[in-house]
């Protein structure tokens, strides 16, 4: 099995977090990575988006019961019918965490992964270094 690199963030991105979102699924492809996301739309498209240019494999773990809303670039759609609760899933499925901008979603998948001990990266996003947590 490879290293799987989660990637997490808004569904309604800016532009710029599309394309730094894009970059980072380059990156993962070009590391032989497999790229994970909740397969919805903005930063999570676009790093698919990304990887698959680069030639890489992509994971999603969808919220609803169907795969008819899965973005076109996801590879390996999962279900799940969890709803937001499939956060847990992207969090803890992932070796480590790339999060780019987004809201609360993001900042529950970001403190699931810190609470399993998952490394996080953050690209402007939530502060949750040590020295604001404490």
């Amino acid at each position: 099995m490879g290293i799987i690199i989660g990637v997490i963030g808004a569904g309604n991105a800016s532009d710029e977090e599309k394309r730094i979102s894009q970059e980072v699924g380059v990156l993962i492809a070009e590391s032989n990575c497999l790229l994970l996301c909740g397969a919805m739309g903005g930063v999570m498209e676009a790093t698919c988006r990304g990887a698959k240019s680069a030639g890489g494999t992509t994971i999603g773990i969808l919220p609803g019961t169907k795969t008819s809303s899965v973005n076109r670039f996801i590879d390996i759609p999962i279900v799940t019918g969890m709803g937001e609760a499939r956060n847990v899933i992207v969090a803890k499925s992932s070796h480590c965490i790339i999060a780019i901008g987004g809201g609360f979603g993001t900042l529950s998948e970001i403190s699931f992964a810190l609470k399993s001990q998952i490394p996080v990266i953050g690209l402007d996003t939530w502060d949750v270094s040590e020295d604001i947590i404490r």
